[in-house]
């Protein structure tokens, strides 16, 4: 196996999702940075893989970097995987691999699930291509500032969020984008309980009013009509 970064893609919820090549790249490399080394030896576990387990995530991003970069120099190979998904894609990665990048080291991709095209094909909204916007910042101005922004999107705006702000982001929507604006919310995506719904933000609210909703959830806002 080459001495690269390899960013490796992993399942977002579904085990048997994860690849041969994945596999197999997890199984030969020297090194497996996580963003949860408790989560993610579930994974390595499930396929008695062995290698060697170290944890890199937003707060020792920039540090672990500079060991990956020695790592490598050293003729190692590091693959990078985050809890679910692709690394970078609203999770921990994308750091690491500017910083490789700076230093001229070997980097490569092992394409896996991500819970934003899931969704998208999902809802039968991403024909003509669609606008990922991943997180809203917690703070009210600075989700009011982003939705407002998307106001006149003609791409359907794809993003993620906590199952205990779900309820506040629709009533947001239709403050900011309009009461008749069409959502479409996955939950759960490819586990056992996965749930999508469509509507109004006021109906997909009373969907998901007076239960416990668990999961991230990706939420799709259909262009203005």
């Amino acid at each position: 196996m080459d001495s690269a970064l390899y960013i490796v893609g992993t399942p977002i919820g579904n085990l048997g999702d994860i690849s041969l090549r994945a596999l197999e790249t997890l199984k030969e490399a020297d090194l497996i940075v996580a963003e949860d080394t408790r989560h993610t030896r579930r994974l390595t576990a499930r396929y008695e893989i062995t290698t060697h387990l170290q944890s890199c995530h937003k707060f020792n991003e920039i540090q672990r970097a500079e060991q990956i970069i020695e790592r490598i120099r050293d003729g190692q190979s590091v693959a990078m995987v985050t809890d679910s998904g692709m690394p970078g894609i609203s999770d921990p990665g994308s750091r690491v691999v500017a910083l490789c990048r700076r230093a001229g080291i070997p980097i490569t991709s092992v394409p896996g699930p991500a819970a934003v095209t899931t969704a998208v094909a999902l809802s039968g909204y991403g024909e003509n291509g669609f606008i990922f916007a991943g997180f809203l910042p917690h703070k009210s101005g600075g989700r009011k500032r982003d939705l407002e922004k998307w106001k006149e999107a003609d791409l359907p705006v794809v993003l993620y969020e906590s199952p205990y702000r779900l309820i506040k982001l629709m009533g947001e929507i239709e403050e900011y984008l309009g009461a008749d604006r069409t959502v479409f919310v996955g939950r759960e995506l490819t586990k056992k309980f996965e749930e999508c719904t469509e509507g109004t933000p006021d109906s997909v609210s009373k969907a998901y009013e007076n239960r416990t909703v668990k999961g991230e959830c990706v939420v799709i806002i259909q262009p203005a009509p």
